[in-house]
């Protein structure tokens, strides 16, 4: 059997291009021509010696080839990757503190303190989260170098902007939607004030006439999730980590007025930061991208994404 070696580049573009869902998109992304893309896909075809592609109406599906090979694709990516930073910050050593608005401390943080833990072990890491305006604070006084926050409407002198996210009406998993749905008021969890996403939420309600009353207040996010599982109220959050007892509603549907984006910024407590902070920085612009869609990252963040690829 012949000895296969299957070229990292060509694979990038393979898994990029899954990721966006449009190989146009990933050949924007890498800087390379539509042409060379495809290229690159037919040499993955005969370098795997079977069908990757199928196609799927106007477009193209993965065979069950393809999703095997989209699966080793990434590992050997990150494998590679973790070697690169590893070999050219062996020597990186020190502390960094990194905060995160809770959303994505649950969702992105293992992501990144995993790879960044093997890519520079001899780094000390402090992680806290907290609230979005905590977070700007502690970044303002120096007790953070770097933090992931909604935008509060502040502005901090070393800020730059990731993102802007959707916000979504969460409601139970379980069929208690309408029941919520019929109150006169409509019933509200949220975390206590004062919560950007709860200004929002009754902000937006009062926008639109709809009566609604604070059924339920916690200081974490986990007791959100119990409230609105068990019912209590709705919530506004976004798509990233939901419970599986919770669900995403969608306003058209429901009922409930179109929710507003929130700008999500990342806060450098220097202007020019130290090695072990501005690695910190690129695995974690890194993080959000795999967590949210293409379409709401900001210029920054695609040109941070390029320059890491």
């Amino acid at each position: 059997m012949r000895q296969i070696t299957f070229d990292l580049d060509v694979l990038r573009s393979f898994v990029t291009g899954m990721e966006l869902g449009s190989f146009a998109k990933a050949s924007d992304r890498l800087g390379r021509s539509t042409s060379a893309v495809s290229a690159q896909l037919k040499k993955l075809e005969e370098q795997a010696g079977t069908p990757i592609f199928r196609k799927s109406g106007r477009g193209l599906a993965l065979t069950d080839a393809g999703e095997t090979m989209l699966g080793y694709a990434r590992r050997l990516l990150e494998l590679n990757d973790e070697a690169a930073s590893a070999i050219s910050g062996v020597e990186l050593e020190g502390w960094v503190r990194l905060g995160l608005q809770e959303d994505f401390g649950e969702a992105v943080l293992p992501d990144v303190l995993g790879r960044f833990a093997r890519a520079h072990p001899k780094v000390k890491i402090e992680a806290r989260i907290a609230r979005s305006h905590e977070l700007a604070e502690r970044v303002t006084t120096g007790s953070l170098d770097l933090a992931l926050a909604w935008h509060n409407g502040d502005r901090l002198p070393h800020s730059e902007h990731v993102a802007d996210v959707p916000m979504r009406w969460i409601g139970p998993a379980r069929p208690m939607q309408e029941s919520l749905l019929s109150e006169r008021e409509l019933p509200l969890a949220a975390l206590e004030a004062p919560c950007l996403l709860r200004t929002k939420a009754t902000e937006t309600l009062d926008r639109a006439g709809r009566p609604w009353r604070m059924a339920f207040s916690s200081p974490s996010l986990s007791g959100i999730w119990a409230a609105v599982a068990a019912g209590l109220g709705l919530t506004i959050r976004t798509d990233i980590g939901l419970p599986a007892s919770v669900v995403a509603l969608t306003p058209g549907v429901s009922g409930l007025p179109a929710l507003p984006h929130m700008a999500l910024n990342l806060h450098h407590k220097d202007a020019d930061p130290d090695p072990v902070t501005g690695k910190l920085a690129e695995i974690l612009i890194q993080g959000v991208m795999d967590a949210l869609p293409e379409n709401t990252l900001s210029s920054f963040a695609r040109n941070k994404l390029k320059n890491v690829a």
